[in-house]
Formats: C-alpha cells, sequence, structure tokens
C-alpha cells in the first residue's frame, strides 16, 4: 500500500521501501543468507512493473508523461538495467552506495532548499538520455528501485516541471523493472538454496502481496500528485531522498 502511494504520489518505484520490508520479512521465514538478499531486489523490481502501471495510467491521462524524453531514456534504462542484474551476483557494491546515498541527499538539499538550476539547462539531446538512462538503469536494477529516485531529480535538474519529472517517471519505472526482473529471473533460474514459489530471483507470494495493493494506491497517489503545489511535492521527495541516502551510506 505504502508503496503503491509513493509510486503515484512521487514518481518512485516503490523498491525504497519494499527492499528493507522483503529483507526483514525474508530474514523471519528464515530464508538463507545467501539468497536472501537477491530475492529482496528482484522480487522488488517485479512488484514495481505492477506499481508502474498504476500510476502511469493517472499520469498519461493528465498529461504528465514526457514520452519525447523516455522514448530516448528508456533505451537506456533498458540496457541498464539487464548489466545491473547480471552483475549484482558479482558487484562490490558498498562504494556504489555511498556514492549514491551522498548523491541523494545532496540533491534532497538541492530540492528542499529550493535551489534553481541553471536556467538555460536543458534536456540533453538523445544520446545524452541514453546515457543518462543506462546508469540510471543499472543502479536501480542493482538496488531494486524504480528509478525514481534518480530520475525525478535528474528531469528536475534539466528544468523539467515537477508533475512532468514525476510523471515521466512513473512511466520510466516500468522499463526498468521488466527488464530489471527479467535479469534476475535468469541469474536466479538455477540458484540453488530458493524457497518454494520462488521464479529465479522473484519470490512468487511476495510479488503478488504487495502488486495487487499497489496497484489501487499508486493511482490513489497520481491524483494527489496532480492537486499538490510543485514545491509540496519537492519537499515531500526531499525528505524521501533523504532518508534513502542515509540508508544506502549507513547499510551494510
Amino acid at each position: 500500500m505504502v508503496a503503491g502511494l509513493l509510486a503515484g504520489l512521487l514518481g518512485l518505484g516503490g523498491g525504497i521501501v519494499i527492499v528493507p520490508v522483503l529483507v526483514f520479512t525474508f530474514k523471519l521465514l528464515r530464508f538463507p543468507e545467501e539468497v536472501l538478499t537477491h530475492l529482496a531486489v528482484g522480487s522488488s523490481l517485479a512488484t514495481i512493473i505492477a506499481t508502474s502501471y498504476g500510476s502511469v495510467k493517472q499520469h498519461h491521462a493528465k498529461g504528465a508523461v514526457r514520452w519525447d524524453i523516455l522514448r530516448f531514456l528508456a533505451i537506456g534504462l533498458v540496457a541498464g538495467a539487464l548489466v545491473g542484474a547480471g552483475i549484482a551476483d558479482f558487484l562490490k557494491g558498498r562504494v556504489l552506495q555511498i556514492l549514491l546515498g551522498s548523491f541523494a541527499i545532496l540533491i534532497a538539499v538541492q530540492m528542499a532548499a529550493g535551489l534553481k538550476p541553471n536556467a538555460h539547462r536543458d534536456v540533453p539531446g538523445s544520446s545524452g538520455l541514453i546515457a543518462s538512462g543506462g546508469l540510471i538503469g543499472l543502479a536501480s536494477a542493482v538496488f531494486g528501485i524504480g528509478g525514481g529516485s534518480l530520475t525525478v531529480p535528474y528531469l528536475t535538474w534539466c528544468n523539467v516541471k515537477m508533475q512532468h519529472a514525476v510523471g515521466t517517471s512513473s512511466a520510466a519505472g516500468m522499463p526498468i523493472a521488466i527488464a530489471g526482473t527479467l535479469g534476475f529471473v535468469v541469474a536466479g533460474w538455477n540458484a540453488p538454496h530458493l524457497p518454494e514459489y520462488s521464479f529465479g530471483y522473484v519470490y512468487l507470494p511476495a510479488f503478488l502481496g504487495i502488486a495487487i495493493t499497489s496497484v489501487i494506491f499508486s493511482q490513489v497517489g497520481a491524483r494527489f500528485a496532480h492537486r499538490m503545489p510543485a514545491d509540496t511535492l519537492k519537499k515531500c521527495f526531499a525528505v524521501i531522498l533523504v532518508f534513502v541516502g542515509i540508508e544506502l551510506i549507513v547499510g551494510g
């Protein structure tokens, strides 16, 4: 439910909430440590397919999805997500977590303080969007997030209107989630010690339970996003990013 609200309201895929909750839940269920985190990340990406679908419908109806940006951004997002899923088993992600967490906090400070980007900065061309999408997709797949933590601040940094940044980020979560989920299914297909009802690194009971409620509440969140002032949206997003940044920096 919370993941769905975040997806619609702030353009987040919900992985910010889902991954920590699933890790804690899987520990209580005594899942093997060697597959626990991978299951949490893979299952999170799978649920983001559902949360993105629900929120994108609402944002598209409001004309808030910049498809002209997304068509190039999505190429990089898919490629990056596939690469990220493929290296997740081997990547020593501690340094990347610290860098990503620091970046998230810096962006949060900028958004909360109302610091304005360069008035002449604009959305880059097709190659720039593809490259940016690749980096966002890779990080999103590795950490099991929908990409909103990076896509929204990136687009606002490019002077995209906040509501459009949120709507476009919601739509961007779909290609990230599909590609990332596919990668985690393939990577975990023959993995040992998987619990029953696992589909690669996707735990089906978790996916179904979260997806059903998230689809409903992501549409509720999307409706609120278009009733809230842009400054309020930015401050809400900044608070979320601070928590994300701290968790990435101090988390093991």
